[in-house]
């Protein structure tokens, strides 16, 4: 069975992400940026498995599509949760560095299967 390293990693920063939203809602009392966080952390990897099984190529890249938004949203709320001081500033490069790395790999599929006909 071929690895699949976006599947993996997506699937990685969505266990990162629970767990940070226990954190932040256990230790810092945050509820609301930290439920958008949790939301479109853990469906990034969501629509990776979505995607596995598409129908059609342009369904593929409309999942990916979908889960390229969803991780670009995921860094929005890391950003949001450092400026307000309820990340520090390891905590918040640590977890937005995977995410920078899920969204090259993921724009990076799209393009190939966009040439790829």
């Amino acid at each position: 069975m071929r690895e699949n390293i976006v599947k993996d990693k997506s699937f990685a920063l969505a266990v990162r992400i629970v767990r940070l939203y226990q954190y932040l809602s256990f230790h810092k009392k945050e509820y609301v940026l930290s439920k958008q966080l949790l939301r479109s952390g853990t469906s990034v990897g969501a629509m990776v498995r979505e995607a596995e099984h598409a129908e059609t190529k342009p369904d593929f890249r409309h999942k990916m599509g979908i889960a390229q938004k969803e991780i670009n949203e995921t860094i929005y709320w890391l950003e949001l949760l450092l400026e307000t001081e309820y990340l520090t500033k390891e905590q918040f490069e640590s977890i937005n560095a995977d995410s920078i790395e899920i969204i090259k790999l993921l724009t990076s599929i799209i393009k190939k299967s966009k040439n790829n006909g």
